[in-house]
């Protein structure tokens, strides 16, 4: 039954997870967070910073982890085939239809029309991120980690998984 659970889980999100890795990862969280409880929302913060700070697409980095902390190798390979079938699946099947619609303002206007709600889905990851954090290590470190994060990113246009792993740091040295 674990393994169908996550095949569901991720196989879903990836399937309406339109835009890639940030339209899933909320959808993500709602399924291994709020649904199945295979997570806190700390330890998914985690997952998410740590697969941010790894190369290559953040779905499958995560579902990997969740994947096998719920089920060993097995539960990995079933989310990582569960995130990867639907767009391998509409890739196949849409192919011939790329070349005859990728200039159609109506499939535009729907790309368009995506954008704000991923935008807001994010916005609300992000909300709960802070919220957390601000509950269980208060306001001064909530602060500091997101302005010094913030600054550095702005001012020295250093790689935001470099600003992940400052605040790792900083986490580990001084909130542990």
């Amino acid at each position: 039954m674990m393994w169908l659970q996550i095949f569901w889980a991720f196989f879903i999100t990836n399937l309406l997870g339109y835009g890639g890795g940030p339209s899933t990862i909320p959808l993500i969280q709602t399924e291994v967070v709020d649904h199945y409880h295979w997570l806190t929302l700390q330890e998914f913060g985690d997952v998410l910073a740590l697969g941010n700070a790894l190369p290559g697409p953040i779905a499958t980095k995560m579902a990997g982890f969740i994947g096998y902390k719920m089920a060993g190798v097995t539960g990995a390979i079933i989310a990582l085939l569960a995130t990867i079938l639907p767009s391998a699946a509409a890739m196949v099947l849409l192919y011939k239809f790329v070349n005859a619609f990728k200039e159609s303002n109506t499939l535009k206007s729907l790309t368009r029309g995506v954008q704000p709600v991923i935008a807001v889905m994010l916005g609300i990851l992000a909300y709960q991120f802070f919220a957390h954090s601000w509950e269980h290590i208060g306001f001064l470190q909530t602060a500091v980690i997101a302005i010094v994060s913030f600054w550095i990113m702005q001012r020295t246009k250093v790689h935001p998984a470099l600003a992940v792993a400052g605040a790792l740091t900083y986490g580990a040295v001084f909130l542990s």
